[in-house]
């Protein structure tokens, strides 16, 4: 039967109806003596199948939503380094190493795929990482500093001299080797670790977190809102803070004439004249101002934050958008930039990788990127009984709205209808005071709308 340009409501008895649209399955649902109603302007092919079977039932229900249209996320997707705290990248040609909590371990197809590289290394809680030419280095948690020659094969002991062996930072500048400690400043090295000396007293007994080479100067973020710079590999060092904020500076990053320090509280600060002054950048959605990791592409601003995941700053923009979408861990300590992805070392569940082009078009923020601040899962059990859980995850704090429709596209129920925090959320969906059929959940957030299909049955 073909209803064309009409509407009105068909009555059925005890049978399942399977509806499609221009060769597409819509959507499934029964009744006894129940009602389906078809909207205007719609052309509709019916197909009726008398069903007794609870087996047969399922099938369609599988091939209903094996076909149905299902809205289509760009986001976060994670790589088979997983389980694990990615504190720094580093690239070597085609290799990329990546510094974790369980040791170093290395992709040579860009990502995808990782090997653990840690034969020789007595800890494998791992900071940092550098390359100098062929030489590859890993700083680590109170085992100090670790040299290969044949990108992570193995690695051998590189520590005479350091009076402190907790490595945060390594920095390379031609053929000098910079280290920042705990508590005890930067240390240099000009023979690939083989000795080191204290750089100067400018940062003696600090904390040193970040590390940046620019030019002819040596940059050092610490622990207490200061950074510092020299120009003569340590003998003398120069407090460069005017415009700063008080906090950790966690991450100190080049790009061309700009340089850039994230801070733990402050958010980011920009410099162009070598860290003589500092000026705040916009903070306008912003939400999490502890910043751990920067990331540069073009004009385009990158940053990783303790809690809030990934936000990002293009040319000219007014505002930050978050742009976490998929990831499933928010504490974002490490990026790396390799050919038209962005890699994300996260606090705990490995590297994320997501193509540049998904955020950026032509030097501003995606239109579908503003709008994707929000994703609605399908629901599970689907189908489901009495009750079924929805969950959703949300990239920035905002309002939410998530409302419950029937097939004749009344409002059953009502989830959500608050402000809420970024992240991942689920709610429970009550369906006993509800009759066996198609709903659909729709959710609200930023001027945008998500969809999704939901069918409920009777044991």
């Amino acid at each position: 039967m073909v209803c064309e340009n009409t509407g009105g409501l068909f009555q059925y008895s005890k049978l399942f109806q399977l509806y499609f649209l221009n060769n597409l399955v819509l959507f499934l649902t029964f009744s006894i003596d129940g009602y389906l109603f078809v909207r205007n302007h719609i052309v509709v092919r019916e197909l009726v199948w008398p069903m007794k079977n609870y087996i047969c039932f399922c099938i369609i229900i599988a091939i209903l939503f094996f076909f149905a249209p299902h809205p289509a996320y760009t986001q976060w997707v994670q790589t088979s380094l997983t389980n694990t705290t990615v504190q720094a990248f580093a690239v070597s040609g085609t290799n990329f190493f990546a510094a974790t909590y369980s040791g170093v371990y290395l992709s040579t197809d860009n990502g995808t795929n990782w090997s653990a590289m840690n034969a020789g290394l007595t800890n494998l809680y791992i900071h940092s990482l550098a390359v100098s030419g062929t030489n590859l280095f890993a700083g680590t948690r109170d085992s100090g500093v670790f040299l290969s020659t044949n990108n992570g094969i193995s690695w051998t002991p590189v520590n005479s001299g350091l009076t402190n062996n907790t490595i945060y930072a390594l920095a390379v500048s031609g053929t000098n080797l910079y280290a920042g400690t705990r508590d005890s400043g930067v240390f240099l090295s000009t023979n690939n670790g083989t000795n080191w000396t204290a750089a100067g007293t400018g940062t003696k007994n600090m904390k040193v977190y970040s590390l940046a080479v620019n030019g002819a100067y040596l940059f050092a973020g610490t622990e207490y809102g200061d950074v510092y710079r020299t120009s003569n590999n340590g003998t003398s060092w120069t407090a460069v803070r005017i415009g700063l904020a008080n906090g950790s500076v966690s991450t100190i990053v080049v790009s061309g004439a700009n340089l850039y320090a994230g801070t733990d509280g402050g958010g980011v600060f920009l410099s162009t004249n070598n860290g003589t002054s500092w000026t705040p950048t916009i903070d306008n959605y912003l939400t999490d101002k502890r910043i751990q990791a920067i990331a540069v592409s073009g004009t385009n601003l990158f940053v990783g934050t303790f809690h809030d995941g990934v936000f990002l700053l293009t040319n000219n923009a007014i505002r930050w958008y978050n742009v976490s979408i998929g990831l499933v861990n928010l504490f974002v300590r490490s990026f790396a930039i390799i050919g038209s992805n962005i890699f994300a070392g996260t606090g705990g569940a490995g590297v994320w990788r997501r193509p540049l082009s998904e955020m950026i078009t032509s030097g501003a923020v995606s239109p579908n990127e503003q709008l994707a601040s929000f994703m609605l899962d399908q629901n599970y059990p689907n189908p489901f009984t009495t009750s079924t859980t929805i969950s959703f995850t949300l990239a920035e704090r905002g309002f939410v709205a998530l409302d419950i429709y029937d097939i004749l596209g009344r409002k059953v129920g009502a989830l959500v209808n608050e402000i809420m925090d970024a992240g991942h959320h689920s709610i429970e969906f009550d369906a006993k005071n509800v009759s066996d059929g198609a709903y659909t959940a729709k959710m609200r957030m930023n001027g945008g709308e998500r969809e999704m299909k939901m069918v409920r049955i009777t044991n």
